[in-house]
């Protein structure tokens, strides 16, 4: 069920009429599951394409002569060394080096970028990003846009037919292929893919057009969790909050060597620390003994029953064909091998850490 309080996607009755089942997420009333069911919608996008609204993700423009600048200043970022569409993830840090959100920032343009940011952060996010954007010449426009992801080795294909080229666009690269749309070689789901962000009526146009390749599967937000979690990928709020730092989260091959030294973005001194010391925790992939999927929030033991951490994500993955799931450890027991406990109501579930990701990451960067 979804509470009144939940926003409405713009094409919330084209879920409906096809079936969509309903949750809350994010402050946003989304489509969990479809039909198909969520073990045939993962494994369709896997094989074929699957089709997905998310329309709660928000996207921010970000242009004027400093927006180099600010973006240097609100992000782990080298901002003016990105060349025009390229993408990159990054990330808003508080003061303590902790991540408020991750994002993509892609330049579209010598003054002109996009940002693109997590649905329960976009209020905070943009508050945060205005408010900076004060002490310099820039402006950020959040921008009203329907969202489509595109996923799936038959992506590209399914779009080709649906009258778009995607053509020499290549992975964490983006562009406006036409007025007022914004389409990136990315995702969520460790597959080749695209996300679109486009005015209402073009999405309806484009929904449609692509529903008709029987190719193409709306997924909903239940397989969106299994892909990235068998892909390695962080949902913010569970695997990376605002208590964690990049350095803990494995993610600082995200910051760039010079920035890391040098960058004065903000949480930058506390961020050099933690890397100068190390992270005392680490996030590790983890592979529980049996069919037992281990969630969220079960905590984890060493051998001799001391605590080690705790699990982030977790439940089964359809293309591994065993439970999979993502969390915090001790940085002495982040090797892969090392077998733990973890605790499931009661009963102590054998766990190995394993290397992430579960499933071969294919995207096209060349």
């Amino acid at each position: 069920m979804t509470g009144d309080n939940d926003k409405h996607l713009p094409l919330e009755d084209i879920h409906a009429a096809a079936g969509a089942r309903f949750g809350a997420f994010a402050g946003w009333s989304m489509p969990l599951t479809y039909p198909a069911g969520v073990m045939k919608e993962h494994l369709h996008t896997r094989e074929h394409v699957g089709l997905f609204d998310i329309s709660h993700m928000k996207l921010f423009e970000v242009s004027g002569p400093q927006a180099v600048t600010l973006l240097n200043r609100a992000c782990p970022l080298d901002a003016g060394a990105l060349e025009i569409s390229q993408s990159k993830l990054s990330f808003f840090l508080n003061e303590a080096g902790g991540v408020l959100d991750d994002l993509i920032v892609t330049r579209l343009g010598e003054e002109r970028f996009m940002v693109v940011a997590n649905a329960g952060n976009a209020v905070a996010d943009e508050k945060h990003l205005r408010a900076l954007a004060t002490d310099f010449d820039a402006e950020v426009e959040p921008l009203d846009r329907v969202f489509l992801a595109i996923q799936g080795p038959e992506a590209w294909a399914a779009l080709s037919r649906a009258g778009l080229e995607t053509g020499s666009l290549l992975f964490m690269h983006g562009i406006e292929p036409r007025k007022n749309w914004f389409m990136s070689r990315s995702g969520y789901t460790g597959e080749d893919g695209f996300e679109i962000g486009l005015p209402e009526a073009d999405a309806r146009d484009l929904a449609t057009k692509l529903l008709e390749d029987e190719r193409v599967l709306w997924i909903g937000l239940a397989a969106r969790d299994s892909l990235r979690l068998e892909a390695g990928l962080c949902l913010h709020g569970q695997d990376i909050t605002p208590e964690t730092d990049p350095a803990a989260a494995a993610l600082m091959w995200a910051i760039p060597k010079e920035i890391r030294a040098s960058g004065t973005f903000i949480g930058a001194d506390a961020l050099r620390m933690v890397v100068e010391r190390g992270p005392a925790q680490k996030r590790v992939g983890l592979k529980p003994e049996g069919r037992q999927p281990v969630r969220a929030g079960a905590a984890l033991f060493d051998a001799d029953g001391n605590p080690a951490g705790h699990v982030t994500s977790g439940g089964f993955g359809p293309s591994a064909g065993h439970p999979v799931a993502m969390g915090y450890v001790a940085t002495p027991l982040a090797k892969p091998g090392t077998r733990l406990f973890a605790d499931v109501r009661g009963t102590k579930i054998p766990i190995d850490i394993n290397p992430l990701p579960f499933t071969p990451h294919r995207y096209r960067k060349g």
